[in-house]
């Protein structure tokens, strides 16, 4: 499905308030299956007051993350950051909270909390592994981070790009202002934009804002990035600069596609590479949303269950649970029709990542011929955002997940998925999740 524009929901059905109340058991999960509905409900639906509710307390309750993690290793002397006159902190926080140089990806568009300081000529640096994202700009006063809480959400902080004997990592909650509404599903989350960029790097916002991800165009994909790497023929928006809005198609060209290197695009000084690796922005898109979703599902679960609202078999639970089982196995993902290939090295370091199953598989694997990843099904499902769910939404999820995967769904969105893909991920899934339900040792009997 084409990706929506910034803004417009897609005018899906609408339901009440009220959530009938039940015990979520695997059977009874498995009547998800009548819900014939297409994703993205949560964004037309927010759950007002979810934030502050009692099960949540976003504002107050202390962080879990990787982040305030570090934050306790500097206060106790354990962990030491390094500043150089180059990059400030970068170097150090990168090391400390494990994420690799190629992982970088470089935006350009004026846009984020020190927009001022971005630019094609300036570019935002972005680094990030499957729980942490930091945003580094060459001369800009901060360090931004976006870090992942397992049951929180996202949470935002940002260090001073200066010297100190003590370096201080600080919780923004301003931040909530972007990153929280209709493009975040309405939780704390993360926010990637394709728009088309003037020459100083400000958003064309009449040309249309795009929030890609699996399912959009390929050609709506990173208006505002630069992009390096290889694609064929598919066209894409990044590294286009519109000059001329009267000519706006003529921005993009053979000289921003298939882009293997970015010389002369900007000084190189002060940046630790000079890739916007492809690879790593499609990972990255479908981590977003996926991140997202795995957020707004906890909450909902939390607060239905402090409510005693409970019940996965029907209503706005069922529809959430359904939402995000289509986004874990790449329901509807806009099919490739050339090959991919990075100049990073990123995607080699990401197919080495994750448990393996008794075949050698991996859900890390990428295919990058046809699709994003060999085996679809989300890497995310071992992180501990999904680990920390409540019980009643992995079951959930999982009842879902053999519906779709045993091939007794019957859906015609689901005809894409075949049969060997099928029972290939039912098998990593088996060998991998130490929780999954007995039905998914019966994967020599999908159809």
């Amino acid at each position: 499905m084409p990706p929506r524009m910034a803004g417009q929901p897609h005018g899906f059905k609408k339901y009440g308030l009220a959530w009938l109340v039940s015990v979520v058991g695997f059977a009874a999960v498995c009547l998800l299956a009548a819900s014939g509905l297409p994703a993205d409900q949560l964004a037309e639906h927010p759950h007002i007051g979810l934030t502050v509710h009692p099960a949540i307390a976003y504002p107050t309750r202390l962080p879990h993350d990787a982040v305030a993690a570090l934050i306790g290793s500097l206060a106790d002397g354990s962990a030491h950051l390094s500043f150089d006159e180059d990059t400030g902190y970068l170097r150090s926080v990168l090391a400390a909270l494990d994420l690799r140089v190629e992982s970088q990806m470089l935006v350009m568009s004026k846009t984020g909390i020190q927009g001022l300081h971005t630019g094609p000529s300036n570019p935002r640096a972005m680094y990030f592994n499957d729980a942490v994202t930091v945003g580094y700009i060459r001369g800009a006063p901060l360090l931004e981070f976006a870090v992942q809480d397992p049951e929180q959400g996202i949470a935002f902080y940002t260090l001073d790009q200066k010297a100190q004997p003590q370096p201080t990592i600080e919780r923004r909650h301003g931040c909530l202002t972007c990153h929280q509404g209709f493009s975040t599903l309405h939780v704390p989350g993360l926010v990637v934009r394709s728009v088309f960029v003037a020459p100083d790097g400000l958003p064309i916002g009449v040309f249309g804002t795009y929030d890609p991800d699996d399912r959009s165009l390929f050609r709506q994909r990173w208006g505002g990035w630069y992009v390096t790497g290889t694609h064929g023929a598919m066209r894409h928006m990044g590294n286009a600069i519109v000059d001329n809005v009267a000519e706006r198609d003529r921005a993009i060209s053979e000289r921003t596609l298939n882009r293997t290197a970015l010389d002369g695009a900007f000084e190189p000084r002060g940046y630790l590479s000079m890739h916007s690796d492809i690879v790593a922005l499609m990972v990255f898109h479908h981590q977003v949303h996926m991140t997202n979703l795995l957020t707004r599902v906890g909450w909902e679960f939390r607060a239905a269950a402090y409510d005693h609202h409970l019940d996965a078999t029907t209503g706005p639970l069922r529809d959430a649970v359904s939402e995000l089982v289509d986004t874990l196995l790449f329901v509807g993902e806009e099919p490739l029709t050339a090959p991919i290939k990075g100049t990073s090295g990123f995607a080699e370091l990401f197919a080495a990542q994750g448990p393996k199953d008794s075949r050698g598989r991996s859900l890390h694997q990428l295919d990058l011929q046809h699709r994003l990843l060999r085996y679809p099904c989300s890497y995310l499902i071992y992180s501990a955002a999904f680990a920390a769910l409540p019980n009643e939404a992995r079951q959930a999820i999982y009842g879902r997940m053999w519906e779709i995967l045993s091939g007794h769904e019957s859906l015609p969105r689901y005809a894409a998925l075949a049969a060997s893909d099928r029972r290939a991920v039912a098998e990593i899934l088996r060998d991998t999740l130490h929780d999954l339900p007995d039905a998914f040792r019966d994967s020599e009997h999908i159809q």
